[in-house]
Order: structure tokens, then sequence, then C-alpha cells
């Protein structure tokens, strides 16, 4: 990408996380922590690399998204509300009665989502299923949480990916070592992510989170190989608000009208 591209990204990137901070102070609950650590994600996913158009969302050639970590929806509803899937006033109804916006990704509800997800693990299965459907026709990308992999299923999915050699999958692993309880390495560590990966016969690669350049060298080394693919991004969870990052009280509180308007300050000031 060139520099008028990154740094079009890197304003979407800032944008996704004041829309995403809007919904959560607006519904007075949500998942800030999670939606601001893959920020970047959506953002390269929808506005870069992800061939869809907001004026066919259930265009059958496509490209896919599931949040498997569904608690991130706010990044996703962001991202969608600016790709123009829905206005942008929208994401102040989050979580309220009615709304298409719902806690969680509802594919009857919201314009644009791919899977219903919440249920942790369940995701990366449906990936599955959709990328064997759509081989030579469409990629499917799939944000997994890292506490998400301690969910068996995950595994059962991953086994199924190499087994069908599905290349036409891309996992994102939001590296981001914090989950609803504490330290993710202090609850269930999951090792060296990338090699467990390997060993179930996918490609790997490490990434960080927050750079889009090493999203996209990431993402192209993916689509070269002939089976499934996971970016380990490292991330940090909160990104972008001093007093939310790294810290698993922010993984499902809402800030409070002083918290709101010192992060939104923070975010605005920010790259």
């Amino acid at each position: 990408m060139n520099n008028e591209e990154l740094r079009a990204l890197k304003e979407k990137a800032k944008k996704n996380r004041l829309l995403s901070l809007e919904g959560i102070y607006s519904a007075k609950s949500g998942h800030p922590g999670g939606s601001l650590s893959i920020a970047e994600m959506v953002t390269y996913l929808y506005f870069h690399e992800m061939k869809v158009d907001p004026a066919r969302p259930d265009d059958p050639e496509r490209d896919r998204l599931v949040l498997s970590k569904g608690h991130g929806a706010p990044a996703l509803y962001a991202a969608l509300a600016m790709k123009g899937y829905f206005p942008e006033e929208t994401m102040k109804s989050l979580r309220q009665i009615g709304s298409i916006l719902q806690g969680h990704p509802d594919l009857k509800k919201t314009p644009g989502i791919d899977m219903s997800t919440g249920s942790l693990g369940q995701g990366l299965s449906a990936a599955c299923g959709m990328a064997i459907a759509g081989r030579d026709r469409f990629r499917v990308y799939c944000i997994v949480g890292d506490g998400e992999l301690q969910e068996g299923q995950i595994w059962e999915a991953v086994m199924l990916a190499n087994h069908y050699r599905l290349s036409n999958l891309c996992v994102m692993v939001d590296y981001n070592r914090v989950q609803l309880s504490g330290d993710v390495e202090e609850i269930s560590a999951p090792g060296d992510i990338a090699k467990k990966f390997e060993t179930f016969g996918w490609f790997a690669v490490e990434a960080d989170g927050h750079d889009f350049v090493s999203l996209e060298e990431a993402v192209e080394a993916c689509k070269r190989e002939d089976r499934p693919a996971v970016i380990v991004c490292n991330t940090v969870k909160g990104k972008g608000v001093s007093f939310m990052e790294g810290s698993c009280k922010w993984h499902g509180n809402a800030p409070n009208a002083e918290q709101y308007e010192a992060a939104v300050k923070e975010l605005q000031a920010g790259e």
C-alpha cells in the first residue's frame, strides 16, 4: 500500500475506535477492551482486502468475515457503518431493544454480518463450512480471541480445515493476552500459538495487529499458501485508551461519562 492509503487506513481505525466507544457508552454496557484491540484488523479487511459491496450485502461471491469472538461486535459494527451498510448514527442504538445492533453479531438483524456468533469457540467451525462451500470463489476470514483458543471446538475445526486443505481460509488471532478473568498466560497458557497451528498442518505467521503494513505482509503471505493459514496478531487490549490498555477490568465494562470524555480526547489526539 502507498502512503496515502496507509494514512487513510489509520484515520479509519481511529474512527472505528471512536464509534465503538460511542456505542458502548450509549448502551452503558459492552466490551471495549476486545473491540479496541481489533480496530486495525477489521479496518484492513473491510477497507483494503475483502471483496464486499454494501449495495449487495448478500452477494454469493463476496468474501466473508466471521467474528468468532462475538463480544468484539462494536468494532465490526463500526466498520460496517463506515463502509455504508447502515448509518453511523445507528451505533448509538447498540444493545438497545429493537436495535439492529445487538450485543453479539446477528446475521438476521444486521446488514453485512456473515455469521451470528457469541458462544466462544463456534465461529471457526462455521468459517470452515463457508470455506468448503466457497472454494475458488471467495475467501473467508475468521477473527478469534486468544482466550477463545482454550475452547476444544477450535482445535477440532483446525484439524478439519487442514484435512480439507482450505486454502481460502485465514484465521486472525487477536493475541492481546488478556481475557475476562485476567491474563491468558495465568489462566490457561496457549503456548506457542503459531507452532501449535503448524502442528495441525497450517501455515502460520505473526504480525503486529496494530500495523497495517505488517498485516498486509501477513495476509499476502497467507494468500500464497495452498493450505489454511493463521495470523497471530500481537495486539493490546483496549488499544488507544491508556487507562484501558492491558486491563481485564475493561473486558466487559462500559465507561462512565468522565471516562468516556477522557477516552475520546485521547483517541482524537492519537495517531
